[in-house]
């Protein structure tokens, strides 16, 4: 297994550099080296921006808009934007539900749907998670039926993620109350705008509204929303959950906020050093880097097997679980770097109102924000608890 980048390989690398220096509003990357919060009007440009260039969707396959790229590409292209401090792109549209249109969805949504993803017509949502069926996917109550050309659905979903920017949700919904759990539920593609939806903010721990609860009151779907095949969409949902874990080992974003930790650490004074030279603190930050160093090879790994062709499988639920415990590391070291002034944690300084703060980091308020809000890494997509046991079933055969 060759793991080493290709000349080409380093050639697309100075690409991207390239692009994101002259591409990338520093308004933009100033606001996400800070750890502020970004509007929806500056995470649909700078998608905008990547959807002229044909950068967008790089996971998918030319004939569908994307850029083909390979694996090794898209590892590439991810790290890069995130030593750049480039706002992520959201994973929704582009890395979640376009491959499963692609691979599962009739040729009328695919021509419907995925050019909507990318022009920004479209921003959509996850409907997976309810109120007591989070990891236990399989129970959700959520149910659509069948009512002539439509299906009429009725329950929750919660955790929304952005929510309530979207315009479309995708979701699990049951359809066969009386088969077994895996069996009975079927892939939904929901209009937000229809009647009988109702978008309800959740304020997290750091004061953010960033996910929803979504309510469904005799909502009326065309059937012709229906991915796939009636009572499949268990099969559609752990496709999709794979390529969402393997999303979420965030090795790009661990090895930036690695960057900024060090920066951080190298000017915070403790007994009259900078603390990058705290023989404790940079024991702790030794630790993180040859986690972090352990991770990036296992996932250079699996690059090299999808490379080949392999699909990623429980594999995906190791970057999830290692590459969740490592940005929390981050979050939390870089939280204790900035020392005393963490603990003010002014809303303002997330918003980029700087005037009024009072004097320390720039990155103090952000510092927290990110403590807090990446609390959630371990939990979503599947907690870690739930990926330790795919491991020890899949991997090894307990």
């Amino acid at each position: 297994m060759d793991m080493s980048f290709s000349p080409q390989d380093q050639a697309f690398r100075a690409e991207v550099r390239q692009f994101l220096q002259d591409r990338l509003p520093q308004r933009l990357s100033e606001k996400v080296r800070l750890f502020q919060e970004l509007t929806k009007a500056e995470i649909e440009e700078w998608h905008a921006i990547l959807n002229e260039k044909g950068w967008l969707a790089g996971n998918w396959p030319r004939q569908f808009g994307g850029a083909g790229w390979t694996a090794i590409q898209r590892h590439i292209f991810e790290e890069e934007s995130a030593l750049a401090h480039a706002p992520r792109i959201l994973p929704f549209g582009i890395a979640m539900l376009g491959p499963v249109l692609q691979k599962f969805g009739s040729k009328e949504q695919q021509d419907r749907f995925l050019p909507r993803i990318l022009d920004g017509q479209d921003w959509w949502c996850q409907g997976y998670s309810e109120p007591g069926s989070g990891s236990d996917l399989a129970s959700v109550k959520t149910t659509a039926v069948r009512d002539g050309d439509h299906y009429v659905v009725n329950g929750q979903k919660t955790w929304t993620t952005l929510g309530q920017h979207a315009n479309w949700i995708f979701c699990l919904v049951r359809t066969d109350p009386a088969a077994k759990a895996q069996e009975g539920i079927s892939f939904l593609l929901v209009d937000l705008r229809s009647p009988g939806i109702t978008v309800r903010p959740i304020v997290l721990l750091d004061g953010n509204p960033e996910v929803n609860e979504v309510f469904f009151d005799d909502v009326r779907v065309p059937a012709d929303n229906l991915v796939g095949e009636e009572n499949k969409g268990w099969t559609y949902a752990k496709y999709l959950l794979t390529h969402e874990r393997t999303n979420i080992a965030g090795v790009g974003f661990a090895t930036a906020g690695l960057a900024a930790l060090k920066r951080i650490a190298r000017g915070q004074m403790s007994g009259g050093k900078p603390l990058s030279q705290n023989p404790l603190f940079a024991v702790q930050i030794a630790q993180v880097e040859i986690d972090l160093m352990a991770m990036a090879t296992t996932n250079l790994r699996l690059l090299a097997q999808a490379a080949a062709g392999q699909v990623p499988g429980a594999e995906s639920s190791m970057l999830k679980l290692k590459g969740t415990q490592i940005r929390q590391a981050i979050n939390d070291l870089t939280r204790r770097a900035v020392g005393p002034w963490a603990l003010a944690f002014p809303s303002e300084g997330l918003e980029g109102a700087n005037d009024d703060l009072p004097p320390g980091p720039p990155e103090a308020a952000g510092a927290t924000r990110a403590y807090l809000n990446n609390r959630k890494l371990s939990i979503y997509g599947g907690s870690n608890e739930i990926q330790r046991g795919i491991i020890a079933k899949s991997l090894l055969g307990l």
